[in-house]
C-alpha cells in the first residue's frame, strides 16, 4: 500500500492507478455514472466491484451486460471497450445479513478494495420505516463490518442528502445531534410488528417530512460512532437532475425529483403545483456529484481526516436558481422540444395558496382526467387517465416540502477541494457549479428526457413541433 506522504501530491487521476473499487448501488442512477466515469477518467484503475441484487429469471451477470448496454456506456463501448471488462459483479443484497455477499467474494473484497463507494439506499421518500431502516441503515451498518475488515480500505464515502436536516434551515458540513439513536430505531423496527412501526412512524420523524430524510440522518450519525478509523466522508447532494456534461449532456433514466412532474408538465396534463416561487430551487447534475465524491475520495485518502468530513454539493450558495426560473424555462424548453405524445398545449402555473391550489387541482388534473377515462370507455379503450392523476398527485405533494422552503447548505469543504485540486483535475473531474448556465443546462435536461426516458426519436422533433402548434 503506497504511503500517505507519497500519495500526498498525486494527481486524483494517478491516484486511482492500480486501485480496486467497491460501489454499492452501482445500477442507480448516480451509481451508473460513478463507474462510467471512473472507467472513462481513470483508465489505471484495476477493478470495480459492483454489487448486484440478482432479480427473478436474471443472474447478475446478465444484469450487468443489460446496464453496459445502455446509452450511458456508449462512449467507452466505442472509444474503450476493454475498460467495461474492469467491472466485476458481486451477487448481494444490501437488506440481508452481511449484505448477502458469500464468503469467497467477501474475501476478494477484503483483500483487495481500496476504495468504497456507497449510493445504495431507497430514495423513495414515501418507503415504511422498517424497509427505510434496513436498507439505509442496517445496510450501512453491514457495510461498515465489511470494510472493518478491509487490509488496505483508504476510503470510503458514503452518499447522504442535503435535506438530512431539513429541520434545521442553515445546513453546515457537520453531522448534527439527534433525539433518537440510530441503535435504538434498529432495534425498534426490528422488533416490532411492521404495522405498529407504521401507527407510531409519524411521531418517529417528527419534524421531518419522510422516513428518507429521517434514515439518512440517522445513518449519519451512525458512521460518526460505528466507524472508528476508517477514513470515511460524507457527500450529501441536493436534488439530482440529469448529467451536466458527461458522458452526454441531459442524460437521466428515472422519472424520481421533479423529473415525472415535468413530463407531465410537458405532455399537458400537470398544470398546477404548490410552489414558492422566490425561493430557491436547489438542484445539481448528477455528474457534478459523481467528480466531486470521486475526488472526496482522493482527499480522504491522502489526507486522513480525524473527524468525518461533510461536502454539501448544492448550488443554491454559488450558482442559485429559483423555482419561477426553473418552471418558466421548462415550459419553456418543452414547446420548444415536445414530446410525440402532448395532449394539450404544455402550461401552468407555481401557486403559493393552498386553497387556489386545490380549486386549479380539480378543474386543471382531476376533471379533465375523468373525462378522458369516459371517452376512453366509450371508445372500449383501457382507462389510465385517473390513475396517472393520483400519481401525479403524490409526487407533487412529497416535492411541495421542498418547494415552499428554502435552506442554506454551507458549501465550504467542496470549495476547499475545489481549490486543492490540480488544474488538470479541475477540468476532468469538473464540480464548480458557477459553471452551470441554467437555461442550457436546463434545455439539455428537457431533451434528455424526451430521448432517453420518452424513447422519442430526435427524428420527429418537426412534426412533434408542427403538432404543438396546431
Amino acid at each position: 500500500m503506497s504511503t500517505i506522504s507519497s500519495i500526498q501530491s498525486t494527481s486524483v487521476k494517478d491516484f486511482y492507478r492500480d486501485r480496486s473499487i467497491f460501489v454499492t448501488g452501482g445500477t442507480g442512477f448516480m451509481g451508473k455514472v460513478l463507474v462510467e466515469k471512473l472507467l472513462r477518467s481513470c483508465p489505471e484503475i484495476r477493478n470495480i466491484y459492483v454489487l448486484i441484487r440478482p432479480k427473478k429469471g436474471q443472474d447478475v451477470q446478465e444484469r450487468l451486460r443489460e446496464l453496459l448496454n445502455g446509452p450511458l456506456f456508449e462512449k467507452l463501448r466505442r472509444d474503450a471497450p476493454n475498460e467495461l471488462s474492469k467491472i466485476v459483479p458481486v451477487a448481494g443484497d444490501v437488506t440481508e445479513h452481511e449484505l448477502g455477499i458469500s464468503e469467497s467474494d467477501q474475501n476478494t473484497l477484503i483483500k483487495n478494495v481500496s476504495i468504497v463507494f456507497h449510493s445504495a439506499a431507497t430514495v423513495k421518500f414515501d418507503e415504511a420505516l422498517k424497509l427505510s431502516v434496513t436498507i439505509n441503515m442496517v445496510g450501512t451498518k453491514q457495510l461498515l463490518n465489511l470494510c472493518h475488515r478491509m487490509h488496505n480500505l483508504e476510503a470510503l464515502i458514503h452518499v447522504s442528502t442535503a435535506y438530512c436536516n431539513c429541520d434545521r434551515k442553515d445546513v453546515a458540513e457537520e453531522i448534527y445531534p439527534l433525539s433518537a439513536e440510530p441503535e435504538h430505531i434498529i432495534t425498534l423496527t426490528k422488533s416490532m410488528d411492521a404495522k405498529v412501526v407504521d401507527d407510531i412512524t409519524p411521531a418517529l420523524i417528527g419534524k421531518r417530512p419522510n422516513t428518507y430524510t429521517f434514515t439518512k440522518a440517522l445513518t449519519e450519525r451512525l458512521l460518526q460512532s460505528e466507524a472508528g478509523y476508517l477514513p470515511v466522508a460524507i457527500v450529501r447532494p441536493s436534488i439530482v437532475l440529469s448529467s451536466f456534461k458527461e458522458p452526454v449532456a441531459g442524460w437521466v433514466d428515472n422519472w424520481n425529483g421533479p423529473t415525472g412532474i415535468i413530463i407531465a408538465a410537458g405532455k399537458g396534463f400537470f398544470r398546477s403545483m404548490l410552489c414558492y416561487k422566490d425561493m430557491i430551487a436547489d438542484l445539481v447534475p448528477v455528474d457534478i456529484v459523481i467528480n466531486l465524491m470521486i475526488c472526496a475520495a482522493w482527499r480522504t485518502a491522502t489526507n486522513r481526516p480525524k473527524t468525518i468530513p461533510v461536502y454539501n454539493c448544492c448550488t443554491g450558495q454559488q450558482n442559485p436558481i429559483t423555482w419561477k426560473q426553473f418552471v418558466e424555462l421548462t415550459f419553456k424548453y418543452s414547446r420548444k422540444h415536445p414530446s410525440n405524445s402532448v395532449m394539450w398545449y404544455p402550461d401552468g402555473i407555481c401557486h403559493n395558496s393552498i386553497f387556489l391550489n386545490k380549486v386549479c387541482i380539480i378543474f386543471q388534473h382531476i376533471l379533465p382526467a375523468h373525462i378522458l377515462d369516459f371517452i376512453f370507455r366509450l371508445k372500449g379503450k383501457p382507462t389510465f387517465m385517473v390513475g396517472v392523476q393520483t400519481k401525479l398527485r403524490k409526487a407533487a405533494e412529497c416535492l411541495e416540502y421542498f418547494s415552499t422552503q428554502q435552506w442554506n447548505f454551507r458549501d465550504d469543504n467542496v470549495r476547499q477541494l475545489g481549490e486543492q485540486l490540480s488544474p488538470e483535475d479541475r477540468q476532468t473531474f469538473m464540480f464548480d457549479v458557477r459553471q452551470i448556465d441554467w437555461p442550457a443546462y436546463l434545455e439539455h435536461y428537457i431533451l434528455g428526457i424526451r430521448h432517453f426516458i420518452l424513447k422519442d426519436n430526435p427524428n420527429t422533433l418537426p412534426a412533434a413541433r408542427l403538432y404543438l402548434r396546431k
